[in-house]
């Protein structure tokens, strides 16, 4: 029984108190988004006691990191160490996004490790598998697909962006949009290709109920991937997205009616001024399924420093109805990311997701800011170190300034002793 359904039948199951626990709230309020589609707990059966994780309405915002082999670097134990950097900033989901190697084994490597939800694409390996064994993406078959789906599934993989929302009418939309950068998505990109190929739908849409029936089986989470999103601020809210998001809303319909957890993926690229509004439509058009988002960059001219383009337009997102933050490194838009930049993207998109929870009026965001106050007013070096969101560039930078307990700016007359001292605060 899938965690929706079970919530359906009035079940409360560890996963729900787990989460509840998390969150501070009432088991019944994560109950009733299960069984209503506005919360997901990523978890596939196969997986027991990790980090459980509660994804959409009334819940704080969390955090995807991503990492990965690919054919140019394949280097295990530098994704192990990917893998814990993500985990000791608080990431609440990664993804593998690998391409390279031996992909089956860099997959049940993470999951073996993994403390947190675990996710893939497994249109990746199919594609990358019909390069090697037929000599092309677009000879890859819809079997081939869907045994790729099964395959990540049964080896535990809790979540899976799949690209069910594009068809031919999507791809039509987009040929007559006058769109700047086309399909950026890389699951998008093998899609459409393969269609206008063959001249044939796209399988994981035309067989949607035979997906369906797999991640039930497992209750793996669908993540509907954005196959058209648009690459750039310039194609925001063109008519290629619309149309695909409006093909995105009938498809959630169907998964929710069917008892599957599912999310809906968004666009990356959008300026600040379209951010309210692409948060209002997918949560109208799709039925309030949480929304897990790239981003959003806010500006496409500062590469090197996606990470804060990331973090400005995820904020605001999040602010105003996004659930789920995927971080952007600071190598996006210019080559494969490393350790730190995984680390910076991850710690970016912390921020952001912390200011919107802020926004949002969240309780436990707003008590941590509070007392991250209260421990600077008393010079309280160790719980300013606690409370901040990256403890090791704050324990540095305090070990760096030397005794005495006074901030750089201030020195030893501190704004907040002179204060307590002539006016009887503290």
């Amino acid at each position: 029984m899938t965690l929706v359904l079970a919530a359906r039948a009035g079940k409360i199951t560890p996963e729900m108190e787990w989460v509840a626990s998390r969150e501070n709230v009432d088991v019944t309020v994560i109950q009733k988004g299960l069984a209503e589609g506005t919360i997901v707990i990523p978890r596939n059966i196969l997986r027991k006691d990790f980090n459980y994780t509660g994804i959409g309405q009334g819940l704080r915002i969390k955090v995807n990191a991503l990492i990965g082999t690919s054919s140019d670097r394949i280097d295990w134990e530098m994704e192990e160490r990917k893998l814990a950097n993500v985990e000791e900033v608080g990431c609440d989901a990664l993804m593998d996004l690998s391409t390279g190697g031996d992909i089956d084994g860099m997959r049940r490597l993470i999951l073996s490790k993994a403390n947190i939800a675990v996710g893939s694409v497994p249109v990746y390996q199919a594609a990358v598998e019909a390069i090697e064994s037929r000599g092309s993406i677009v000879d890859m078959t819809a079997d081939d697909m869907f045994a790729s789906i099964e395959k990540h599934a049964a080896d535990g993989v809790d979540f899976m962006a799949i690209h069910t929302a594009l068809n031919f009418d999507v791809i039509k939309r987009l040929q007559t949009s006058g769109r700047v950068t086309d399909v950026v998505s890389r699951g998008g990109a093998f899609l459409t290709g393969w269609m206008l190929h063959n001249e044939l739908e796209n399988p994981l849409y035309e067989q949607f109920d035979r997906l369906l029936e797999i991640l039930k089986k497992y209750d793996v989470t669908l993540s509907m991937g954005d196959a058209i999103r648009p690459g750039s601020t310039a194609d925001s809210l063109d008519g290629a997205q619309l149309e695909g998001l409006i093909v995105a809303g009938e498809l959630v319909a169907r998964a929710q009616e069917a008892g599957i957890q599912v999310m809906v993926e968004g666009p990356g690229h959008v300026p600040m001024n379209h951010i309210e509004a692409t948060m209002l439509l997918q949560k109208r058009v799709c039925h309030g399924a949480p929304y897990f988002i790239l981003g959003n960059l806010a500006t496409d001219v500062a590469p090197g420093y996606d990470h804060i383009t990331a973090a400005i337009g995820g904020a605001l997102a999040g602010a105003t109805g996004a659930d789920f933050l995927c971080y952007v490194t600071p190598a996006e838009h210019l080559g494969l990311p490393t350790e730190q930049d995984v680390r910076d993207g991850a710690i970016a998109a912390q921020i952001a997701a912390h200011v919107a929870d802020l926004a949002k009026g969240n309780k436990q965001a707003w008590e941590r800011d509070l007392q991250m106050a209260r421990a600077r007013v008393a010079l309280d070096t160790d719980r300013q170190i606690e409370l901040s969101i990256d403890p090791e560039k704050s324990r540095a930078a305090f070990s760096q300034k030397g005794a005495g307990g006074h901030c750089a700016a201030c020195g030893e007359e501190c704004a907040s002793d002179v204060a307590a001292k002539y006016f009887g605060i503290g």
